[in-house]
């Protein structure tokens, strides 16, 4: 990758940089593919979450999708860009600082390699908002409306934003210095999003019920239709996070297509040897499988290694919802742990093995030493254990804040058992 992206992918303001030049080509490029991305929020996940959800709580999920959404770019404006994008000052090595917040010091016309710094700022808001929303997935049917709006302010700007710095924050920050890969957000979107999933989860309680009383998805066309927005999204994902209309975006477009679609097929397959029968559900999880484990290596890799990324991404997230779910006995709703912490891990430590030792592709040399698999694995593996680390110590800690704010964070018996559509919302929907 040319020295230029490296500086769009820095994007810091205080930075000028001599390359900088606009390029309407890529500024179109960045402001579709920043529309991709939020398109799988509200839209994608959102439905992809709704359909698997019971139908007194499918609009309360949609809800917090879409509160997800909203309150998390809020954050972003407000002080995630700079805790993700700043200078740090003695800090740099975790964080930002809060020298940008609210966008102070970043002009209109200032720009981040060859497309303007507020479309950058918009690219990355999309990611912020969609990591936490992935988080809502382990928690719905009885965490309080109210208490989650607060959790996802608070951890935009706390848990995202310096964990963002950490893997993408440029010369000084900590991961991005030791040579980490990490090409769209397998461990900053997927790895941070899943398992705090899992930790809120475990916080939450499991529903009541669970597991011996039966919950149905609403519906799985619902689920099928959200996994088909967030693959045609993900293209915005994956292909924008090479920062222009180039090569790399074309190589992103075909690993992510080619990824997926042998997910999609591993899954149904393992489905019909275990369960004997292949279905929609599982062929819509499998597709989402394989957009998260070959979302870190989808600039890196070649059509080889996105058919291993993605075949090997969806046998860990099959064991992770079929397996390890039921062995451990945690109530992760609608498997954001399962399919987006560990099929992200895989694809974080498989791009060390299988990314391209090609000078043209990967900034100052793909590996942290030509040719040394073993000194890139170590490295990625430092880069997952940071971030699970920050992760699961940050949303405890954001959780109990959150819900001491808002009088506790479970909602009571009668209104889990009413529903929280009717209770919460005074809306409902009925089970066509």
């Amino acid at each position: 990758m040319k020295k230029w992206l490296l500086a769009m992918l820095l994007a810091l303001p205080t930075l000028a940089l001599a390359e900088d030049k606009l390029d309407t080509g890529d500024t179109a490029w960045m402001m579709v593919s920043a529309a991709l991305v939020l398109l799988m929020t509200p839209a994608g996940l959102a439905l992809f979450y709704a359909g698997m959800t019971r139908t007194k709580n499918v609009l309360n999920t949609y809800a917090m999708v879409l509160g997800a959404f909203v309150v998390a770019f809020v954050a972003w404006i407000a002080a995630g860009y700079s805790m993700a994008f700043g200078d740090g000052g003695s800090l740099q090595s975790f964080m930002g600082g809060f020298g940008n917040a609210f966008l102070s010091g970043i002009n209109w016309n200032d720009l981040s390699g060859t497309y303007p710094t507020y479309v950058f700022v918009v690219f990355q808001g999309t990611f912020a908002a969609i990591t936490v929303a992935i988080a809502s997935g382990s928690v719905i049917e009885r965490i309080k409306f109210s208490t989650w709006l607060v959790f996802v302010f608070i951890w935009t700007i706390v848990v995202y934003g310096p964990i963002t710095h950490m893997v993408w924050g440029g010369d000084g920050a900590l991961l991005f210095d030791a040579g980490a890969l990490d090409f769209a957000g397998g461990t900053v979107v997927h790895m941070n999003g899943g398992l705090a999933g899992l930790v809120l989860a475990y916080l939450v309680g499991k529903r009541d019920g669970y597991p011996k009383t039966a919950m149905k998805p609403m519906s799985v066309m619902l689920t099928a239709l959200g996994a088909a927005l967030l693959w045609f999204g993900w293209y915005g994902f994956n292909g924008g996070s090479a920062f222009g209309a180039n090569e790399i975006a074309g190589l992103a477009y075909l690993t992510t297509t080619l990824a997926t679609a042998v997910a999609a097929l591993v899954w149904v397959l393992l489905e019909y040897a275990v369960f004997k029968k292949p279905t929609l559900l599982g062929a819509a999880s499998g597709v989402v499988a394989g957009l998260v484990a070959i979302t870190p290596a989808a600039g890196f890799v070649d059509v080889t290694g996105a058919m291993i990324v993605g075949g090997v991404g969806s046998v860990v997230g099959f064991f992770g919802v079929a397996v390890l779910k039921k062995k451990l006995g945690y109530d992760d709703s609608l498997d954001a742990f399962g399919i987006h912490f560990l099929a992200g891990l895989w694809g974080a430590l498989a791009t060390g093995v299988l990314a391209l030792n090609d000078q043209d592709l990967l900034w100052d040399g793909p590996l942290k030493a030509a040719g040394d698999r073993m000194g890139q694995f170590l490295v990625q593996l430092e880069s997952v254990a940071v971030v699970g680390v920050f992760t699961l110590v940050g949303t405890v800690i954001v959780y109990y804040i959150a819900a001491a704010l808002t009088g506790g964070g479970r909602v009571d018996e009668e209104t889990e058992q009413m529903g929280l559509d009717e209770a919460v919302h005074g809306e409902r929907v009925l089970n066509l």
